[in-house]
């Protein structure tokens, strides 16, 4: 078996392009998890990401020959998602919820478990709050962990305005937090 993290997800879609379609299971293994929290950040309902991430693999796959090997690949494939989950958002006109649940990583001190949960709760209640001009580029940047010319890429927007909007996500996330 070929260890596939070897290879950038740029090779992976030269190789997929040109060798083997079967290697964009590795693309898709790389990023569900990842786009499904994405996704879900922005429609606020499991089953409504994951179709969101279904669709956007398809096209993903549909489009890789008109993406440009030049650029990241993880910002292009974070921008489909982001066009169908924000599609999706405008089909439904529903509010943007988040999920109740988060991953625990240890089941053996209840206590820590249920201050992460609570900690989880407030930031994703104060979250919620905000518009989605400023919660995106911000849960991009922290939970998301890309850096504001990814996240410029993903929201065409310049990076100055990514500035701007996480600066101003995180003033108004501290005034709604200390409130409540």
């Amino acid at each position: 078996m070929i260890n596939n993290e070897k290879f950038t997800d740029e090779e992976i879609v030269e190789k997929v392009r040109s060798v083997d379609q079967e290697f964009y299971v590795v693309i898709m293994e790389r990023y569900q998890n990842k786009l499904l929290r994405y996704a879900m950040n922005i429609t606020g309902d499991e089953d409504t990401a994951v179709d969101v991430i279904q669709e956007s693999f398809i096209k993903a796959f549909i489009n890789l020959k008109s993406f440009d090997l030049k650029k990241k690949f993880s910002s292009w494939i974070y921008r489909i998602v982001h066009n169908e989950a924000m599609n999706s958002v405008k089909k439904y006109l529903k509010e943007t919820p988040f999920p109740d649940h988060i991953d625990s990583q240890s089941d053996e001190d209840l206590e820590d478990d249920f201050k992460q949960k609570e900690t989880v709760a407030k930031v994703k209640k104060c979250l919620k709050k905000i518009p989605l001009l400023y919660s995106e580029p911000l849960s991009l940047y922290f939970i998301e962990e890309k850096s504001y010319e990814e996240i410029s890429d993903i929201l065409r927007i310049p990076m100055g305005t990514v500035a701007i909007r996480i600066n101003r996500a995180k003033k108004l996330m501290k005034n709604i937090c200390q409130k409540n």
